[in-house]
């Protein structure tokens, strides 16, 4: 109901940092989850980093989402990029983000409608990690990334960030 769903929202506090999620088991949970689907993706590689090139900051970013009848669905753990620091014609040339239309969306329902058409919604997990880089970016890593032993010790006494490769 609506004011199971709003009694759940007040009652569960969203944390800000780090800091605050890793002390609950469901948002350390929510954060290997994200670093897990990073590492299937193969997303980056653990390098020294360049001299004259500078790493940008990530933070962690987290978010309950709710079922429809107001129950909690999960705990989502998103790592985002501090791109914002970046400029334009130094660190990249151009952005894009493929996104339909409305109208394009409207067309489509219309026409699924007019032909009794089955409608399917699906979600694309982690769709920002499908696309390749074409520029070099570096990253700090991010807290509670795991380096490697094996990275550690074949880069001794060195600036390790993430190289981004998507």
């Amino acid at each position: 109901s609506y004011q199971h769903f709003l009694a759940n929202i007040s009652k569960i506090q969203e944390p800000q940092t780090f800091n605050q999620a890793s002390k609950s088991s469901e948002w350390c949970t929510a954060m290997n989850t994200e670093l897990a689907a990073m590492e299937a993706n193969q997303t980056w590689q653990i390098v020294p980093l360049p001299p004259n090139k500078k790493a940008v900051g990530c933070r962690w970013l987290f978010k309950v989402k709710y079922l429809p009848d107001g129950q909690i669905d999960r705990y989502k753990a998103r790592l985002v990029a501090k791109g914002f620091t970046q400029t334009e014609g130094l660190d990249y040339f151009d952005t894009f983000a493929p996104v339909a239309k409305m109208a394009t969306f409207r067309v489509v329902l219309a026409l699924a409608a007019m032909n009794n058409w089955s409608i399917t919604q699906l979600d694309v997990t982690n769709a920002f990690l499908h696309g390749f880089l074409h520029e070099e970016v570096f990253m700090e890593i991010p807290q509670g990334y795991p380096i490697p032993l094996e990275v550690l010790q074949q880069f001794p006494n060195q600036k390790l960030v993430c190289k981004l490769i998507k």
